[in-house]
């Protein structure tokens, strides 16, 4: 039966959200298609999104970035943590080779760890990326930490990438380097069905309340400045983490039946920072989004451009953000016009899946 090896980054769920409707759309057009899901992401993600049958093999695979909360990027902790993943970087790729040798998988496909790609390359397997980004783009953002040589480093990353067979660059997404065979493919973006008419009741949502979505992804933001937002009338806040007990202004996600992804599509107005699946899924829906930058990550501008092109959003600062100063971003994103231009159509799904299909080989 035909087998195909996703390797994920676990860097957050960004990764996993751009793969599933890959796979989906790939077991279309090949229906006895099984699944090797490589990595760490929870299997708890991939429950009622993944169409065809599937496994965990976990495994790290890449590193990302360490993080103080989905904002704040530890950068010479990130330095040296990929130091430390290439200490060992022979006795990993000859790890993945035997696993790979042992499940016989027809392609590898990776978003974006280059270590399933050099393993895959050497292992004499079709080897595919799918990226919206690199590890090499995003740490040349980084200051170096003292004493560390990390052009070097950087420059082992490129060399893993351009291992690929061939390499699926996801619309929007920054300039891209180290592959040797690049194509573009659309966007990727499946919203969730709108359940607005269900939150009027749990929320107790009087007329003219509008509901705010605060969610930053898979890295969880754990603490708002509760007390500095009780002023803002005429808002009910979904916060992706605790909420203080007998807080009437913001509900916790944990207490809702709905899932995130329902959840974005059915409420007024969305707070987040510039994530992939989160900026597609908002301007398809034609919902407002009030964004806080990070700007140490290189896809993020494209996104934002995306989103100011096709969609309608605002910045909010992070010291704004924190200070609990979110009024006048929140009214400013509501009250902007709808865009002129329609988004691209979201073909990235059915166009990875049609130049993967080829690889399979015939029963």
């Amino acid at each position: 039966m035909p087998l195909i090896w996703a390797a994920i980054s676990a860097h957050g769920f960004g990764h996993a959200a751009q793969v599933v409707p890959v796979l989906n759309a790939l077991h279309r057009h090949v229906p006895d298609l099984r699944i090797i899901l490589r990595t760490m992401v929870p299997a708890t993600f991939f429950r009622n999104r993944l169409t065809a049958p599937w496994e965990i093999s976990p495994a790290e695979q890449d590193i990302g970035c360490i993080q103080n909360g989905p904002l704040a990027i530890d950068m010479e902790a990130t330095w040296r943590a990929h130091h430390r993943f290439h200490l060992t970087w022979d006795d990993r790729v000859r790890a993945e080779i035997e696993a790979m040798h042992r499940a016989q998988p027809d392609v590898i496909l990776a978003n974006t760890p280059y270590l399933a790609i050099t393993a895959g390359a050497k292992a004499g397997i079709p080897t595919v990326a799918l990226a919206s980004l690199t590890w090499d783009l995003i740490l040349s953002e980084f200051p170096a930490p003292p004493g560390m040589d990390t052009h070097a480093l950087l420059r082992s990353i490129r060399r893993a990438y351009a291992y690929a067979d061939r390499a699926l660059r996801i619309a929007p997404a920054p300039i891209m380097d180290s592959f040797n065979s690049l194509q573009d493919i659309g966007p990727i973006c499946e919203p969730g069905s709108s359940t607005g008419h269900q939150l009027t009741t749990p929320l107790q949502l009087a007329p003219g309340i509008q509901t705010v979505l605060v969610g930053f992804g898979g890295i969880p933001l754990t603490s708002l400045p509760f007390d500095l937002l009780d002023s803002l009338s005429g808002y009910r806040f979904l916060f992706d983490g605790p909420v203080p007990q007998n807080n009437s202004r913001f509900v916790s996600l944990r207490s809702m039946s709905v899932s995130f992804r329902d959840l974005l599509s059915s409420v007024d107005i969305i707070m987040t920072k510039p994530g992939y699946g989160t900026v597609l899924e908002s301007v398809a829906l034609r919902i407002p989004i009030v964004y806080v930058r990070r700007y140490h990550f290189a896809d993020e501008q494209p996104l934002v451009e995306y989103l100011h092109r096709y969609g309608r959003g605002v910045e909010l600062s992070q010291d704004d953000f924190f200070n609990g100063r979110w009024r006048g971003a929140i009214e400013a994103a509501a009250a902007l016009p709808a865009p002129l231009e329609s988004p691209p159509p979201p073909t990235g799904a059915t166009d990875a899946a049609e130049l993967l299909t080829p690889l399979f080989r015939p029963a």
